[in-house]
């Protein structure tokens, strides 16, 4: 593995995210997910949802023992869980669950409960947004299982960009993928999926605000439906 020589500067970062962003476009995933390897070493980490492990078995592929970040909000359903517990059995990578500084009980008795009722912002920005920000303080880089095909407000979604948030280079190596290059890959590997994925879920998220599909929507039509919030706020 290639050593990082120098603690790069912000803008160098960025420079350094466009280019790659320019010059991977048409990589393979896996490829993409070696030059992050390679680039950062252990300064880089996956995020997943535990939807399925796609993202997390390529880039154990590319950096074995990869730390794999995962959100435990207090509002999953139990699959999600049982698909984190068997990725972390199974696969070379290092799972790292991050949790909210407060319990669902102690935001209950701050906010009022079924706050994802009344604020579902808010709820996000408490259990996802702020353990994410602090979870990934010690990586210079991370990567997403974000896809183009899942949604219009991600169809630009770069494989390699530059997280203005975060102040750190953004991965989505299976950014061009479609759902039907996952299910090739998960079919030709035995990669782990989420079981709520057959059973009518498209997309994983918090119970509470998560439903099955209907026929003809997109995969994020039942993440937050009867609503105008798309995003959880993790990616914009």
């Amino acid at each position: 593995m290639t050593a990082v020589q120098h603690e790069r500067t912000t803008e160098e970062l960025r420079a350094l995210a466009e280019q790659a962003g320019r010059d991977l476009e048409d990589a393979d995933a896996l490829d993409i997910l070696k030059w992050a390897a390679e680039t950062f070493g252990d300064r880089f980490c996956v995020t997943s949802s535990m939807e399925d492990a796609v993202v997390a078995h390529l880039a154990s592929r590319a950096l074995p023992g990869v730390d794999v970040v995962f959100l435990d909000t207090g509002y999953h359903f139990e699959e999600t869980i049982g698909t984190r517990d068997a990725v972390e059995a199974v696969m070379d990578v290092n799972v790292i669950t991050l949790i909210p500084r407060r319990t669902v009980a102690e935001q209950d008795a701050e906010y009022g409960p079924r706050l994802y009722e009344r604020d579902p912002d808010l709820c996000c920005a408490l259990r996802k947004v702020q353990p994410l920000q602090e979870g990934l303080t010690g990586y210079t880089a991370w990567a997403t299982g974000l896809r183009r095909d899942e949604s219009a407000s991600r169809a630009s979604t770069p494989v390699v960009g530059w997280d203005e948030k975060r102040q750190k280079v953004k991965v989505s190596p299976i950014a061009r993928w479609t759902q039907d290059d996952v299910d090739a890959y998960v079919s030709e590997h035995g990669v782990l999926t989420n079981p709520l994925l057959t059973d009518g879920y498209a997309s994983v998220g918090c119970a509470p605000c998560t439903r099955r599909v209907l026929a003809g929507e997109d995969a994020r039509a039942g993440r937050w439906a009867g609503r105008a919030k798309t995003e959880c706020g993790l990616h914009g």
